[in-house]
């Protein structure tokens, strides 16, 4: 049966005169790659910092944890520190007694056994006008006659004598005790009317600079000498340790962990080894001297004088266990830097 003409069928759609709509994609916008963002600066500053203390923090922990074998090496790089800070204190004694002895030095002019009181006192007046002279002292005949017995113990026995034999005398006290100077200014002294000779004896005080002189020179060269100790000491010690984390090592950097990264932790071992034994070095120093210092004090009472062991400062402490950190530290880049280069990761 035949459809009639321009009759729908029944149950179709009626078409839409609306046009079709674009496909879904190409309303979509173009989605774009992948984006990279770099971290600030701040925040690596933060992470460069936390990945410092917590290598500090492991490396002291695991000193801890072998303490004896630990405390056997600090107690050798104290051993190495105490020497030459022993000899450095000794020396700053001398320079002590050195400063001591130098305002101890003077002239001594005689003046000419003709010379009066009043005559005298105006050639002291002459003298300590001369810009090289720190200051004066007359000693009158009748005063160093005094000084005289009462050195010798023999006032009675010169006490009958009719005249007095000794002149008048300036005590002079130069302004510098460099031999040089000391002597220009003896011969202008002696050049003086009224002056008849000028006593001036800087032997002793030659020989102590020029011991003076040497002790520093064997104290740097101990102080060097020991300083390469404390490296070989901290070096082997730390080369011992990469050795024991070698597979560890070899892990890290197949990640990709650079040398700087891997020498971390060494570094901050050896600088615990270098402050231990600064810190035993102190305590070695100390008890050294409450050991010595009663004999020492008894020995100078028995001279006539009082003497007590140098100690270290506040300053002196610091710089010991500066210079100990500081070695230990570069025992351990030496150590560590050698033997990364022969670290190969497979």
């Amino acid at each position: 049966m035949k459809r009639p003409t321009g009759q729908k069928p029944k149950g179709a759609a009626p078409r839409s005169t609306r046009p079709r709509a674009a496909p879904q994609q190409a309303q979509r916008p173009a989605q774009r790659g992948a984006r990279t963002q770099q971290p600030r600066r701040s925040s690596r500053l933060r992470a460069w910092g936390r990945h410092h203390r917590a290598m500090a923090l492991d490396s002291l922990q695991r000193l801890i944890r072998y303490p004896l074998g630990n405390l056997l090496t600090m107690l050798a790089i104290a051993i190495a520190l105490v020497l030459p800070a022993a000899l450095w204190l000794t020396l700053d004694s001398a320079r002590l007694l050195d400063a001591e002895l130098d305002d101890s030095a003077t002239l001594t002019a005689y003046l000419d056994i003709s010379v009066e009181l009043p005559e005298a006192e105006r050639i002291e007046q002459a003298v300590s006008a001369d810009e090289a002279v720190q200051g004066t002292r007359l000693v009158s005949a009748e005063q160093g006659m005094a000084d005289f017995q009462q050195s010798l113990g023999v006032e009675d026995a010169l006490s009958g004598l009719d005249d007095n034999p000794l002149p008048h005398s300036i005590v002079v006290r130069p302004g510098s005790v460099d031999p040089e100077l000391m002597q220009a200014l003896a011969e202008r002294l002696d050049d003086m009317a009224g002056v008849d000779e000028v006593r001036l004896d800087l032997a002793w005080v030659e020989r102590l600079r020029h011991l003076a002189a040497l002790g520093t020179r064997v104290a740097l060269a101990l102080g060097v000498l020991f300083g390469l100790g404390v490296l070989l000491v901290v070096g082997n010690t730390i080369r011992l340790s990469v050795e024991s984390r070698r597979r560890e090592i070899e892990v890290v950097m197949l990640i990709g962990a650079t040398h700087a990264f891997v020498r971390r932790p060494f570094l901050y071992s050896g600088a615990w080894y270098g402050f231990g034994g600064g810190v035993l070095a102190l305590g070695l120093l100390s008890l050294g001297n409450h050991w010595l210092s009663l004999p020492v004090a008894a020995l100078a009472e028995s001279y006539g004088a009082s003497f007590s062991l140098p100690r270290l400062d506040f300053t002196g402490s610091t710089i010991l266990l500066s210079c100990s950190t500081l070695l230990g530290w570069l025992g351990a880049w030496l150590a560590v830097s050698r033997h990364l280069a022969s670290i190969r990761p497979r």
